[in-house]
This record gives structure tokens, sequence and C-alpha cells, in this order.
């Protein structure tokens, strides 16, 4: 542009522009806020700090349809780099009755408050303003984690908590002088109370002790599914606590005595949601993989060695380390050149290999469900708060 042509100002209304320029601009963006209808431009939205409380995904919706088979976590991946913070985005609804739970059919708006973002929920084709409009049962909420997973795995537990094994129900004996049971045979069960006739129970074997590897404490046992039986009839036989009949539907593997009895119908409880450990110094480990498999993926169960005593409750995220594998440091090396044993060794680092999202803590264990895997999971590799390494949090080295 030619000098010549420029528009000229004095000082005095120069810096007069400026500040009409910077108030206008500033009422335009608090009012839009207070709204709820301006965005952050897409670059900010993306990056956690002191301009925005929490990370969002880079592709996060304006909106989202809940659908059936939508898990809490998954809905929370949708919105949010790190699905552990869904807590401080969620926007509680004082008017509608149980504000914490999401149905199918819910509409989830990712919206603005005072430039932070939230969560809304509302109802497909309507908004929900009242508890009356809700009239789907509790059951039919989403859950954190598949909910049928859940059900299995208490139903026909395949860890047990030292507190499980020492006060669960179990078998103490067979009718026919039988040594074991089998299908169709009857069993006798001790600590059930008085259920009612016909309803039914799963048995279930105790296996090898579970032991913590930093002090070598006896944490629980790993539990076999053995059978499933009906309760016949509860009698007295002169004792104070009364002896169940059941006889056997299904079998797993033999039942024998001592296995303990579990409801096959079960009350899972309140669920939780999602979020990160109070503190950040976890430095627990995998101390077993259920069904006593190798490896462990998405969706399988974990026994870990830290709970309550260390902070945790249901919901919490923990990240998990595969140990890495110790090489020969070979300088140089070829296939040419003969294996020698004067080679040092070198340890390679720990890396990332998914994450478990807890769902029963007891006080020095608990059990979690793999929702992210990058790589097989094993018994034996270790667990930290979900931020550690993380790219916001300076988290870095293991303490061990």
């Amino acid at each position: 542009m030619d000098r010549n042509l420029r528009p000229t100002l004095n000082r005095s209304d120069s810096w007069r522009t400026w500040i009409r320029a910077a108030g206008l601009g500033l009422a335009v963006a608090g009012a839009g806020i207070a709204l709820g209808t301006v965005t952050p431009a897409p670059a900010l939205a993306q990056v956690s700090g002191s301009s925005m409380s929490v990370p969002l995904a880079p592709d996060a919706p304006s909106q989202y349809v809940v659908k059936k088979g939508d898990t809490l976590w998954d809905i929370a991946g949708v919105f949010l780099r790190d699905p552990w913070y869904w807590p401080e985005i969620w926007y509680v609804n004082p008017d509608i009755a149980n504000p914490h739970l999401i149905y199918p059919g819910d509409v989830l708006n990712l919206v603005y408050v005072d430039g932070k973002p939230r969560i809304t929920v509302g109802s497909a084709g309507a908004t929900r303003l009242s508890p009356q409009v809700r009239s789907s049962p509790l059951t039919d909420a989403v859950r954190s984690i598949p909910y049928d997973l859940l059900m299995t795995f208490v139903g026909r537990p395949s860890l047990l908590d030292k507190d499980t094994f020492r006060n669960q129900p179990y078998v103490i004996g067979f009718r026919h002088d039988h040594m074991i049971g089998a299908e169709h045979g009857e069993v006798y069960g001790l600590g059930l109370g008085t259920p009612a006739e016909g309803a039914r129970y799963n048995f279930v074997h105790v296996g090898d002790e579970l032991i913590d590897p930093d002090d070598g404490d006896l944490l629980g046992y790993i539990g076999h599914y053995s059978g499933t039986g009906r309760v016949i009839q509860t009698t007295s036989a002169n004792r104070k606590e009364p002896i169940t009949h059941l006889q056997v539907l299904e079998m797993g593997r033999e039942i024998m005595q001592g296995d303990k009895i579990f409801a096959a119908e079960v009350d899972i409880g309140d669920d939780f949601v999602p979020s990160a450990p109070a503190k950040t110094d976890i430095d627990g480990r995998i101390v077993a993989v259920v069904d006593g498999v190798y490896a462990a993926g998405r969706f399988q169960v974990l026994a870990i060695n830290r709970g309550k005593r260390h902070g945790l409750v249901p919901g919490n995220a923990l990240a998990v380390f595969g140990r890495g594998e110790v090489v020969t440091d070979r300088p140089g090396a070829g296939p040419w050149r003969r294996a020698s044993s004067t080679y040092a060794t070198v340890q390679l680092p720990k890396e990332r290999n998914g994450t478990l999202l807890l769902f029963r803590v007891y006080d020095r264990m608990s059990y979690g469900l793999v929702v992210e895997s990058i790589h097989a999971i094993r018994e034996g590799d270790y667990l930290k708060h979900p931020a550690f390494g993380h790219r916001d949090t300076g988290l870095s080295d293991f303490a061990r």
C-alpha cells in the first residue's frame, strides 16, 4: 500500500479507537458466553490448561444421541481426549430425577459456560423439563461398563478377595454319600440363610492364591465356575444355622466340598462415573487375569494389588504399563557377528499398554475392566495414575 494513501490518526485518536474496539469485543464475547452460544476457537478447545478445564477430543461433536449398548466410558471418549475427565464436564441438571443417569435416546449437547466445556442432556425431539418426563426403568440407564459383563463376573466370580473367601456361603456336603456334585445331583449349602424355594445359586471352586508381589501377602484366590443349582428347601436340622438343599442344574466342572456359593441373580449396586484417582502417586501391579489366561485385551477383568487404603474408588481409571524387554547391547552388530557373552544388557522402557477401569474396590485389592488395549496386558504389568507420562502433567519417571 502507498504510504500516501494510509489514513492518518493522531496518537490520542488511535488509543481511543483501540479502546472502543476492545470494549465492544469483550461485551459481545461476554454476552455470548453467558447465553452458552459462543464456542471457543477449535484449536483452543483441544488444549488443556488455564483456558480450558479439560482437553476435548479433536473431533468432539456438538451433539450426540445416546444409543442402546453405549457405555459411559465410550460416550466420554466421544467428547474427551481422556474419558476420565468426564465428571469435570458433566452438567448436573437439578430439574431431572437421577440427574447423573443417561438413557438411550437422550441427546447430549456440548456447550460452553464461562468459557469451559459442559455436557447437558435432553430427550430426543423434546427438552426434558421435569422428573415426570422420564419413564424408563433404572436398569435401562447407560452404565460405565457393559452391564451383562459385570453381572456375569459378580454372579460367577473368577477372582475372590480374601474377605469373600472367608465369609461367603459354601458347600458343606452331598446327598447319597457322594464325594462330589454332578449334574442332576443334590448338594447342601451352609450360610445361605433361608432363601426362597427355586432361587438359583452358582458354585465357585477356590483355586490358586493371589499374592501381592510387593510384600508376598495373600490378597485372595482365583475362582473357577463349578455349576448352578436351584434351592429345593431349607432346614434347621437342630442347628442354629440352616442348611440349604439344592439341586444341580448345570455343570462347569465337578462341585466339591468347600466350593463357594453366590446368588445367580445379584444386585450389582449403584453405577459409577469414570474418574482419575485423587492421588497421583499410584504405583501398583496386576496380580491376575480373569480365567487364568496369560494375556488380556479389551473387556477382560484383572485383579490388582491396590485398593481403598491407596485412595482408590470404583470408577477410577489406571494406566497399564508393560515392562520393557531386556536386550543385548551389540553396537554395530550384524548377521556376520558371533554371539558373545561379554555384551552388556539393556532394559527397554516400560510402555503404556492400555487403561483399566475399576469396578470393585476392597481394602488392599481391586477388580478392573480393560477399557483400552494398545498391546497385550499381562500379569505383573505396572499401574499408574492415568495421566502418568501424559502430555499435560509432566509425570514421566517410574518410582522403581
